[in-house]
């Protein structure tokens, strides 16, 4: 069978008639709240501490982007010394490739920075935030739980 011919109609998926008319779960009413607002004081003093929308989302894409193991890890790396693309390749196991292109993405948000020295590139951390975010974060997943 060539990649453009049609599936059979004995392979293609089937929805059962009543999963395909079935109705959206109705909430129950304890998951709906009977007042509209508890305590209006703290809902003001929540609603002042919320950053500007452009932070949230700039915070969100910095978090998504530690949240790749393979980045996590060269950040973490990062927090101790300054690193060529080599070095980092053999500390993580992996090729000069991806580790290239994850930089590339730390780099885009400002986690990393590089300085070149002749043809050598040297990666660092951008600034000690990144690096009390990390021991922050690492404190937080290391720490017993009671």
């Amino acid at each position: 069978m060539t990649a453009n011919a049609p599936t059979p109609a004995s392979r293609r998926p089937t929805l059962s008639r009543a999963s395909a008319t079935a109705a959206p779960s109705r909430r129950r009413k304890a998951d709906v709240c009977e007042v509209q607002c508890v305590d209006e004081l703290k809902v003001r003093r929540a609603r002042g501490a919320m950053p500007a929308p452009e932070s949230v989302i700039a915070l969100a894409a910095t978090l998504r982007a530690l949240g790749d193991p393979t980045r996590l890890r060269l950040a973490t790396a990062l927090a101790a010394t300054e690193l060529c693309v080599c070095d980092l390749a053999t500390l993580l196991g992996t090729s000069q490739s991806v580790v290239s292109h994850s930089l590339r993405t730390l780099r885009q948000l400002r986690i990393v920075r590089y300085r070149k020295e002749g043809r050598v590139a040297y990666y660092s951390l951008d600034d000690p935030h990144v690096a009390a975010l990390l021991a922050i974060g690492l404190d937080h997943v290391e720490e017993e739980r009671e």
